[in-house]
């Protein structure tokens, strides 16, 4: 372990002040400290966030809001969740083990690091580790990584499962920072690697999530979040989709899709949204437009499996919403 330094801090204005003169905001630290000890991240300086007073989870009239610092054990468990948006809960439940879950924050799952193992070897090359370096996923084992969202520069996928949930719910996330506050969508945290994979989201320096709101919809308990992985514990996605339904009738009068583990960032499917809308709620229609999410795939040696594994999870998570009365 290469020496460090870490600062507790009790308000918002020093945690700003101390990120000004260099430093790593860190809660749970589910994934930076794995990552210190791996050599991958080498921080000077930590700024512990935990005594700021970010860990309510609330509903306001329809919307549910999530304090950044809130422990994702907590709002799985949080009866506002439970009762306003159920497949955030399901999602937060399948990302991680119960000890994750107890110290990861709400804040640091969206901004955890990606999984790729050759991102955590110092003797592999990897352009988001090392910028210019390459990518040596590209040719090698691929299994697990990207098919949309990809470039030459970078195929790794974002390993979180409740952002996945957070994007097809429309979800908005509140910051601060030196420049003051804004507030844009979580969907709009995530990069797309293109030349520049080192950058992978687009916090400006300094900048600290507060909370995110989720908008109430008068349809949001019918939806399943569908997981497909190598093995039934704690593991990340091959696949996964997030399917939030309108149904009435038989027919879809709305739908919210997002999937993970096939793109390079969490990934909304609105062309699959739009394909269903006003549809009958029949398999052949749901398999057909599952297949418009492979629309510029690009998959890879050993990952071919995904391009018929996306659609078929689609339709699954379809299915399984429309099983709730």
């Amino acid at each position: 372990m290469l020496p460090f330094q870490i600062t507790k801090v009790r308000s918002v204005q020093d945690a700003l002040q101390s990120a000004a003169v260099g430093g790593r905001y860190i809660a749970g630290g589910t994934t930076l400290i794995d990552l210190m000890r791996d050599e991958v991240e080498r921080p000077d300086r930590l700024i512990d966030i935990n005594a700021l007073p970010f860990k309510q989870i609330r509903a306001e009239g329809s919307d549910l809001v999530i304090g950044a610092l809130a422990r994702m054990s907590e709002v799985a468990a949080h009866p506002d969740t439970l009762r306003l948006h159920p497949v955030i809960a399901e999602s937060l439940i399948e990302g991680a083990s119960p000890q994750l879950r107890n110290m990861a924050s709400m804040g640091g799952n969206l901004l955890q690091r990606v999984r790729c193992p050759y991102f955590r070897m110092l003797d592999a090359a990897c352009n988001k580790r090392t910028p210019g370096s390459g990518c040596s996923a590209i040719d090698g084992l691929n299994v697990g990584h990207a098919i949309l969202g990809t470039s030459d520069h970078c195929v790794a996928t974002h390993p979180s499962d409740v952002a996945v949930a957070l994007v097809a719910l429309d979800a908005k996330m509140r910051v601060w920072g030196p420049q003051g506050e804004r507030t844009f969508p979580v969907e709009q945290l995530f990069r797309l690697p293109g030349d520049t994979p080192h950058l992978e989201h687009t916090l400006l320096p300094g900048e600290l999530i507060i909370e995110i709101r989720v908008p109430g919809l008068s349809y949001s308990r019918r939806a399943r979040y569908l997981k497909v992985r190598d093995r039934a514990s704690y593991e990340f996605a091959l696949i996964a989709a997030a399917a939030v339904l309108d149904l009435e009738g038989g027919v879809i009068r709305q739908v919210r899709l997002a999937v993970g583990g096939a793109g390079t960032r969490p990934w909304r499917l609105r062309a699959v949204e739009q394909e269903l809308t006003g549809k009958p709620f029949e398999r052949s229609v749901l398999e057909a437009a599952a297949r418009t999410a492979l629309e510029g795939a690009r998959p890879l040696s050993g990952n071919h499996y995904k391009v018929e594994l996306l659609p078929r999870t689609i339709v699954r998570a379809l299915e399984m919403a429309g099983e709730i009365a």
